[in-house]
């Protein structure tokens, strides 16, 4: 399959209409979010304020397929850690990774330090 993977930070500036919102719009159609990222963004959507119920409502309008983090992804999340360690990149930022490589989608983020790593993914910044 190839296609989309959507990391939280994308959602995110979609939410709040940040830039790169209208770029990350582009790759809806067909698009997916690990349950990992998926969790964060509604994270985040609540502490800025919005009810749970309303959060969820929100990125469900949104039709992105929520893939679940099986054991295959959490291994996948977890041998990338030894690549990725030096640059910060989280546990969701992996689960993200992990997802989009394992059938060659692209990861829709707006985190710049993505871009310059050797990653077995396409990386699109929506910004």
């Amino acid at each position: 399959m190839s296609g989309a993977v959507f990391d939280a930070s994308a959602v995110l500036a979609m939410a709040f209409n940040e830039p790169g919102a209208e770029q990350a719009m582009i790759h809806l159609a067909g698009a997916r979010i690990s349950a990992v990222n998926y969790s964060e963004a509604g994270a985040k959507l609540i502490d800025k304020g919005l009810g749970p119920e309303e959060a969820f409502i929100w990125l469900g309008a949104l039709r992105l397929e929520v893939v679940p983090f099986d054991t295959a992804s959490a291994e996948k999340a977890a041998v990338l850690r030894k690549d990725t360690r030096a640059r910060r990149l989280s546990f969701a930022d992996r689960a993200c990774i992990g997802l989009a490589a394992a059938d060659g989608s692209a990861a829709i983020t707006t985190d710049r330090v993505w871009s310059e790593l050797d990653l077995a993914c396409d990386v699109k910044l929506i910004r």
